[in-house]
């Protein structure tokens, strides 16, 4: 394997990771109180678990059973974005209501 493949491939998951991190980041930093800092800071966490428990199983599972990984993965990702946005916009009513 070339050199620069290895270093070109290492720089583009350094940077997505990086990326992800400061996402995360901005999103905890951005809550407006302590029941959406805490829901976000859970949602966070099971974001990266099965982000990492996916890439793993992409890198260990044998070919043909890499593909069957996106179907799930497809279906649960959008829907728990749109669960999550959703609780977080009823968190930030209630602890807007409650001030």
């Amino acid at each position: 394997m070339d050199i620069g493949i290895v270093i070109a491939v290492s720089a583009g998951c350094l940077i997505g990771l990086g990326g992800g991190v400061i996402g995360t980041w901005a999103s905890i930093r951005n809550t407006n109180g302590p029941r959406e800092r805490a829901f976000m800071i859970r949602a966070s966490v099971v974001m990266w678990v099965f982000g990492i428990a996916f890439l793993a199983l992409m890198l260990v599972l044998p070919l043909p059973w890499r593909f069957l990984l996106w179907i799930p993965y497809g279906i649960l990702l959008p829907l728990g974005i749109f669960f999550w946005n959703r609780t977080q916009r009823r968190i930030r009513e209630e602890e807007c209501g409650e001030k």
